[in-house]
This record gives structure tokens, sequence and C-alpha cells, in this order.
């Protein structure tokens, strides 16, 4: 890590004096220099770099080359590597990530902005499928929450849902007062959850994080909330937004509405002009700029369909059609 990054991720999650357009725009500076794929990318679309005083302005990377290009800035090696989940066939995207403390960092400092101290927490991870793979950047994330709680209780969950109904009785019954619990899980098997052992779960946070991973059809959000509402007696779903291709994540409190923390933010570009970005509300394509993304690339533009609000809220509507054939051709031959 050289001096730069070194200050970029010494003042990154500070809570005070944080201009996010300066930190973006000296962030692009640096991944032009040292990040060869983005640099070639940026080249290649023919902008003028010293015409770029904007966030808004900086070059998105399709997240498709995550899939077919080593992404990383500098001559770094990387301390792990995430790799996304798949159906058998597909091609998984993989982050090579140099330094697992800034993702550490990143989702520690969104889940006490979000959900305040750790520590206040039982956290159970029900994350089949997941779990079975070492490469999961989620269940490196659920680990390291659980052992930050400190609590006994916490723990995962592969198949065993009669165990976790267990838990989850013991929990409401003994009534841990100081400890407020979050059961958090991928979709598919929040669903097979709560039609095995549908309860009273009015006291327990329940988030999903999205993926059916070929395990069920795909269903709408708003059915997959009433669904487990109705199974778990409770109002509303929390939702997580995180990839494996970014350090941060966004968090719903419910309706899938989403905030981001303070060094994430969502843009929405025009479908047929991927070079138009606004911030405006209204629906687009989904690019995050994700500066925990010190050693790869910040600036991703999503396969996702995003609609933003008045408020800097969004939600993910959806997916481009032929989103895994849309990219951007410039890079075929690198």
């Amino acid at each position: 890590m050289n001096q730069f990054t070194s200050k970029i991720q010494e003042n990154l999650f500070l809570e005070d004096n944080f201009n996010f357009n300066e930190f973006a725009l000296k962030l692009f500076d640096y991944q032009y220099e040292h990040n060869n794929v983005y640099r070639q990318f940026v080249d290649l679309l023919k902008i003028d770099k010293s015409s770029i005083d904007s966030y808004l302005k900086i070059p998105f990377l399709p997240i498709s080359f995550y899939k077919t290009h080593k992404v990383i800035s500098g001559n770094l090696n990387e301390q792990k590597i995430f790799e996304s989940s798949g159906t058998t066939g597909q091609i998984n995207s993989k982050h090579f990530v140099a330094d697992l403390s800034l993702y550490e960092q990143s989702f520690l400092k969104a889940f006490q902005q979000f959900y305040g101290n750790i520590e206040d927490w039982i956290v159970l991870a029900l994350l089949p499928s997941y779990l079975e793979r070492d490469t999961s950047s989620l269940v490196y994330m659920a680990d390291v929450l659980i052992q930050k709680t400190k609590s006994e209780h916490s723990g995962f969950y592969l198949y065993n849902y009669d165990t976790l109904k267990d838990k989850l009785d013991e929990l409401q019954t003994k009534k841990y007062s100081n400890k407020k619990i979050l059961l958090i899980g991928v979709t598919f098997a929040l669903l097979d959850f709560a039609e095995q052992y549908p309860m009273d779960l009015s006291n327990v946070i329940i988030m999903e994080t999205g993926g059916m991973k070929g395990k069920r059809p795909e269903m709408l959000r708003e059915e997959i909330h009433a669904i487990l509402n109705k199974a778990f007696h409770t109002t509303n779903i929390h939702s997580e937004y995180g990839m494996t291709e970014l350090l941060s994540q966004a968090y719903s409190f419910g309706n899938g509405i989403f905030q981001a923390p303070k060094w994430m933010k969502i843009v929405k570009r025009d479908i047929y002009n991927p070079m138009l970005v606004t911030e405006n509300t209204g629906r687009g394509g989904l690019n995050v700029i994700d500066l925990a993304n010190i050693h790869s690339c910040a600036f991703i533009a999503t396969e996702d369909i995003v609609q933003i609000h008045s408020d800097n809220t969004f939600e993910v509507v959806g997916r481009i059609d032929n989103a895994a054939i849309r990219g951007c051709n410039l890079m075929v031959s690198m």
C-alpha cells in the first residue's frame, strides 16, 4: 500500500470533513494510473481525462469485466479472491482483494451506521450454498459480524432448519433483553425455512440478501416479502444490497428501499447512452461508486435497473435485458 492509498483509507470512514467528489476524483486519477484494465477502458472511450471534474463524468467499468479480467490497482498481491456464485456453466466474477482489513472496515462501519453497535446483536446466518464455498464475500462478512457480537448464541446455519428453529425459540423464550436478534439469510433459504417452520418472529430483524441461485423460480420482491411477513408475523423484511465486486453494502429497512453509506453512491445511466449519468430521480441502469474499492475499481456499471428517489434512497427494480452480453465490446481484444 502506498502513501496515497494509505491516506485515502485513513480518511474514508471518518465522520467529518468528507467530500465525496474530492475523494472520487482523486481515486479516479489513481486508478487510471495504476489499474491497467481500467486505464485501457478509459482510453478506448477517447475521453479527455482533464475534462473530468465531477464524479458523474467518471467512466464506469462494466461489471462483466470482473468475469474476464483481473481488475486490480497497483502491483499488489491479493489476500483473498472473492468469487460470485452462479449456476453450472456460468463464468463467475472474481474480486481480487488486496486488503481484507479495508473490507472489514467498510462493512463494520456500515452496519454501525444503520444498525448500531454489533455487540448489541445476536446474528444468525442462514446461508446454505454460500456457506459451502470459501470464496463468498457474504460468508466472510457474516463470519466477522458473528465473531464481533461476542455472543455464544450467534452462528451459521446450513440446511439444519430444525436447529435454527430451536435456537430462535430459545432466544425469544429467554428474552435476552440486552441483545437484538438478526436473522440474515439468502432468499431461497428464508422461504424454505418459512414454509417448514412458520413462527412468530415479530421481535427479530429478518434480512434477505437476495438470490434464488436456481433453487426456486424467480419471484418479485413484493411476493417474497409478503410470504415472509405472513409466516413470521413481521411487518417489514430488511434487505442487503451487495455484490462480489464491491466492498460496501447498502441496506433497506423494508419495502426494498435502500440507503447507502456515505462512501458509496448510487447513480443512474441512460439505458441507450451509458455515458449519460445522473443522480436525478427516475429509472435507469444502476451505476455504483464504491470508494472502498481502492485497490480494484471504484466505478462500476452494474447490470441492474435502479429507481432513484428524491431523498437519495433507491430501489433495485430488475435486470437489464441481455445483461450478460450487453457490456462494452471495446475490450474484446485485450
